[in-house]
């Protein structure tokens, strides 16, 4: 399957026997407050305990059954670097759901096959996932390297963190046991 085009993939991970989820991108700031709540809703229900975030500057998919929000994945904008390397532009990818009641329907694999086609023109892709399974099987990749946060006053390691990443089109040959890091921001770092 990870030979096909993006397409076709999307249409193979929704056949049925499970219902087609319709997929819609929306920038953050476009939310409405019923969205904003509806997402919120879902990721914590997703993750078993409030979760959810606002970022400024993200894009949300959307994943609705019958007109219900069932799925989610969100990216925002961060600068990984691996050593050698100048900060590359990556879609980092957070909140990751699907409904407690919509799971193993591939409406994770259908939102996530979305989010490798919207990020295409990134220079990576990367998340810090909470179970891999899913993210392996899309071509998702663990960096074994070492990981660090930039801050002003230099970097600091960020140990027992765990990073995947996702090459695309625009990036540049990488050697996964060099360390990466990311700019520092409030909360989590990865």
């Amino acid at each position: 399957m990870m030979g096909e085009p993006p397409n076709q993939r999307l249409k193979l991970a929704a056949t049925p026997p499970f219902p087609i989820v319709d997929i819609e991108r929306i920038a953050t700031e476009s939310l409405s407050a019923s969205a904003l709540a509806a997402i919120r809703e879902l990721c914590d229900l997703a993750y078993g305990k409030p979760v959810f975030e606002t970022f400024t500057g993200g894009e949300h998919l959307l994943g609705r059954y019958r007109g219900r929000l069932v799925a989610h994945a969100m990216w925002i904008t961060r600068w990984l670097q691996p050593q050698g390397h100048a900060p590359l532009k990556t879609a980092y990818v957070k909140l990751v759901a699907t409904h407690p009641r919509h799971r193993l329907r591939g409406y994770a694999t259908a939102i996530m096959e979305r989010v490798a086609v919207e990020i295409a023109n990134e220079e990576l892709g990367g998340l810090s996932p909470a179970s891999h399974r899913l993210y392996e099987r899309l071509g998702w990749r663990f960096w074994r390297g070492p990981l660090f946060t930039r801050t002003a006053g230099g970097t600091l390691p960020t140990p027992g963190e765990r990073v995947m990443v996702l090459q695309l089109s625009r990036t540049p040959p990488l050697d996964f046991q060099a360390p990466m890091s990311i700019e520092w921001r409030r909360g989590e770092v990865w």
